[in-house]
Parts: C-alpha cells; structure tokens; sequence
C-alpha cells in the first residue's frame, strides 16, 4: 500500500457549545494542522499516487475556507458544535469529492489544534 501526504498550517476560531467546557465554550484561536493522506496499492503511468500538486492546490483552496474565520459562523458546521472530531470528518469529506484519482482507496485527516491534541478521520473510497 503506498501513502502520499501534504501538510499545511492555518488558524481559526470557535466556541463550543451544548455544555460546559470552561474557557473553550468562548470564543478563542487555534493554530491548526491538518494532514491529508492518500493511499492506494497502485500508481498511475507516472509513478504517482496522486500529483503532489494537486493534492497541495486542493488542501490550499479547502484550507482558505476555514482560515482566520469563526468555525461556528460557516455553513458546514451549521447545527454542530465545531469540535475537533468534526472539523477533521467535514476537512475529510470535502477533499475526498475534490481529489479524485482512480488509485486512491482511502483518504485520512489528521488534525491538531495544539501540539498534543488530533483527530482522525479516515474515508475509504
């Protein structure tokens, strides 16, 4: 099985909400990492899982729409408490309708919003 991933730094804002999470249920910063991994047991004509720059032009044009924005204002949390866990799943699904290589068998999300806390989201396709 091979893997290709691309990270990329960003910051955003929100609150939680539906309980009582101290200091995170106002509003506050996070500078985010987020990792996209592809895997596939093929390769295309090229050598290549998927062209890197695709997948960095993808991640880039996802990641804008979240960058230095309020999670809780955008339509994609609309109804959810912006938690890590979701913000990986909605960053997951998003790049898995724009990265399409007809090798790639699973798309993974990780997410940090500090240096010690992620989550995962892994899609297979």
């Amino acid at each position: 099985m091979y893997t290709v991933a691309v990270k990329r730094k960003f910051v955003a804002q929100h609150f939680l909400i539906g309980g009582d999470w101290g200091a995170e249920n106002f509003l506050h910063s996070h500078h985010y990492q987020v990792e996209l991994q592809l895997e596939g047991a093929t390769l295309d004509k090229h050598g290549y899982l998927v062209d890197i720059v695709d997948i960095e032009e993808n991640l880039d044009a996802v990641i804008a729409e979240y960058r230095d924005k309020t999670l809780n204002d955008l339509p994609a949390f609309d109804g959810l408490n912006p938690s890590i866990e979701h913000f990986s799943r909605i960053l997951c699904e998003t790049l898995s309708e724009r990265i399409s290589a007809p090798n790639i068998s699973l798309f993974t999300i990780k997410l940090w919003e500090n240096e010690i806390a992620w989550s995962a989201y892994r899609l297979e396709c």
